[in-house]
């Protein structure tokens, strides 16, 4: 006979800047979602004192918890201060939602879905899903995130991954405890730092479609601030994840084929442009035994370069964390 087992303990994160105007009703719509314990607001130093317009308006109510920080931490600090929280509270799942009403609270019940069912470690919501949704999307806002969404798949290894910047997210304690958070980026990269965090430890990461709200809420996301701070950012983790997973961790078939196929491309591409450059200044053609080395050694690289990519893509994780840990077995008793 099976024993019965207890129904997990889900906490929301609530990160508030300059978001006086839609917080409360954030916070009361997550109340009434009936399966949540605790909502926890980080004020992160807002100058709108977003915090203690929570406290005067669910003074006395124990399940609003209000954390105020003296400096600003960033969004990133923000939600890891509301996870520690919640986490040490032994929480199962946190899920995070912005205090800017972008994320329907209505949409929690799905997102934490995979994870309950114990298929996902963490889930995150994407906005791409639906052309009708894109439709509402801003158009800065869609192009900038489809260009993340291609180079994050390459610095995380989760290429089934789409819209890296949203910030509807879960997760559930077994994976939190396993990153290194005191390494996650504080600021605008945390969503994508996350990714990159959880391909390291192999959590398995599920999308979850959403809609989301766009009114008179104000981003503090600078788009030039993203191109410039982003790129270097997305190949640091992206050298960083290739070395650990490919050279660390372990040494496999997409190892020799990096080891082999990027010198094979670089050396082509590098010779052949040293020896056009050579018979161009002589007013010669280039020998075809020179173009036909020239053209093998690029067709190797490339070919490998190739391989190991669809290697990468193929073994993408997929056994959950939340499945090895004995002592995260629950189930949702509510479904």
């Amino acid at each position: 006979m099976n024993q019965p087992v207890a129904a997990p303990a889900i906490d929301i994160v609530v990160p508030c800047y300059r978001v006086s105007k839609q917080v409360q009703k954030v916070v009361e719509a997550s109340l009434q979602l009936g399966f949540i314990r605790n909502v926890i607001v980080v004020d992160d130093a807002c100058p709108e004192q977003s915090g203690a317009v929570v406290r005067a308006a669910f003074a006395g109510n124990a399940a609003v918890v209000v954390i105020e920080h003296q400096t600003n931490a960033g969004v990133g600090g923000a939600v890891l201060s509301g996870y520690r929280y919640a986490f040490e509270r032994d929480a199962d799942i946190v899920v995070k939602v912005d205090g800017d009403g972008q994320m329907p609270p209505d949409l929690v019940a799905p997102l934490i879905r995979p994870i309950l069912q114990q298929i996902a470690d963490y889930t995150k919501g994407n906005r791409f899903y639906s052309p009708k949704n894109l439709s509402a999307m801003p158009k800065t806002r869609l192009f900038g995130n489809a260009m993340l969404s291609l180079v994050n798949k390459f610095s995380s290894g989760y290429w089934s991954i789409i819209d890296p910047t949203n910030g509807f997210t879960a997760i559930c304690r077994t994976a939190y405890l396993q990153l290194d958070v005191d390494n996650l980026d504080r600021r605008y990269f945390f969503e994508s730092d996350m990714l990159f965090q959880l391909g390291i430890v192999n959590a398995v990461v599920h999308d979850v479609p959403m809609h989301a709200v766009y009114g008179d809420e104000t981003s503090s996301l600078n788009i030039s601030r993203v191109m410039f701070e982003f790129p270097p950012k997305y190949l640091k983790r992206f050298f960083q994840r290739i070395g650990f997973r490919y050279f660390l961790r372990e040494f496999n078939i997409a190892s020799l084929e990096i080891v082999f196929g990027v010198p094979s491309l670089l050396g082509g591409l590098g010779f052949g442009i040293y020896q056009w450059a050579v018979h161009m200044q002589r007013d010669e053609l280039t020998p075809s035994g020179t173009t036909m080395i020239v053209g093998l050694l690029i067709l190797m690289g490339f070919q490998m370069i190739l391989s190991a990519i669809n290697y990468d893509v193929v073994h993408e994780p997929q056994n959950p964390l939340i499945r090895q840990d004995d002592a995260g077995l629950w189930i949702d008793r509510r479904r």
